[in-house]
């Protein structure tokens, strides 16, 4: 399917057509996930940042890579960490849907803040890497290989902590902790269906991904808008619709380590994304292509984590209409930096 030849109509359906089938399977993980980190033991904040936060990021890393390969530099930049902006903007829904308590302040979890420190670290090194000397192996820039060394490290510091924490926040009234909603099961046939039932979905969202990232070069040809805006606003806010979805599911569920865990897992693995996208990038290190457009939303993006990572660790029970001033904050920022992509 060449991005070129789609007609608008037909490029406008198979967004607007992936975009619906990722919504729709993705509120289905919730539930599938919140089950199996039950049945398996690993607990609602490992198990939304590793697994479910990696499965509702595949649609994004599809159209990250579909782009990268086509030699869209900006648009599979943009795709990548307007993703990650527009899942930090959405636990300000999930914030408002929540109205016991800032759901910042629910959601204790060590694990999370390590999570998002991790994710401030490692959007760094693209901007090191694209503002430093112009070097790559085979088109491949170094920052790459240790944006993986550093996501898989921060794993292994998230994991220890979870078992052995050297501190552990305050339990107050309003706190929910993570507690198995059921047993894990004894029965082999249970956890094969769950897992049967992950991986389909995983497929199907993956598919999704690829129809939302192809038409999405299709977008830029027949809008004229520049291609970190629409991989900023369109495509990454569409891929990004399973975060959405299965946060406030999981909210609504009484899930919120898994919620806040979900989000923040996803953006960091939603890093790998650049690592895929350069390894795609055929013309070079993917880093030296961009413009000073990406490298905006790199860094607005970094801000919003730190915003909420802020307010992960002050835990307000409650502020500006009961969502704390680190959703207030993230939303205005998002807010305000989108506009200013529209500006451009």
């Amino acid at each position: 399917m060449a991005p070129d030849q789609l007609s608008l109509p037909l490029t406008l359906l198979l967004f607007g057509g992936g975009s619906l089938v990722i919504a729709l399977v993705g509120s289905r993980l919730t539930r599938i996930a919140d089950r199996l980190a039950d049945h398996t033991g690993l607990g609602e904040a490992v198990f939304g940042a590793v697994l479910l936060g990696a499965v509702t990021s595949l649609p994004g890393s599809v159209a990250s890579i579909t782009t990268a390969l086509a030699g869209r530099a900006d648009l599979a930049v943009g795709n990548a960490v307007g993703g990650i902006a527009a899942q930090t903007a959405f636990l300000v829904v999930a914030d408002v849907v929540y109205r016991r308590a800032n759901l910042e302040h629910a959601a204790a979890s060590v694990t999370n803040m390590i999570n998002g420190a991790l994710l401030c670290a490692l959007l760094s090194l693209p901007v090191l890497a694209a503002t430093g000397p112009e070097i790559s192996l085979w088109g491949v820039h170094p920052a790459s290989l240790i944006i993986l060394l550093l996501y898989a490290l921060g794993l292994r510091l998230a994991s220890q902590t979870q078992q052995a924490p050297g501190w552990a926040p305050v339990r107050t009234a309003l706190t929910l902790e993570d507690e198995p909603s059921e047993a894990p099961a004894s029965s082999a046939d249970v956890g094969w269906c769950l897992w049967g039932a992950f991986l389909l979905a995983a497929a199907t969202v993956a598919v999704a991904g690829w129809l939302v990232g192809v038409s999405g070069i299709a977008l830029v040809r027949h809008t004229g808008l520049s291609e970190t805006l629409v991989g900023s606003l369109f495509t990454a806010v569409a891929t990004s619709l399973p975060e959405l979805v299965t946060t406030v599911a999981a909210v609504r569920q009484g899930a919120l380590t898994l919620a806040v865990g979900g989000i923040i897992g996803g953006n960091t693995f939603d890093a790998l994304f650049l690592v895929a996208a350069d390894v795609a990038y055929r013309e070079g290190s993917i880093y030296h292509a961009i413009s000073a457009q990406p490298l905006f939303i790199i860094s607005l993006t970094i801000l919003l984590t730190a915003i909420l990572l802020m307010g992960l660790i002050r835990r307000e029970r409650r502020g500006v209409a009961n969502i704390g001033f680190e959703s207030a904050a993230v939303l205005v920022f998002y807010l305000a930096g989108m506009a200013t992509l529209v500006a451009w």
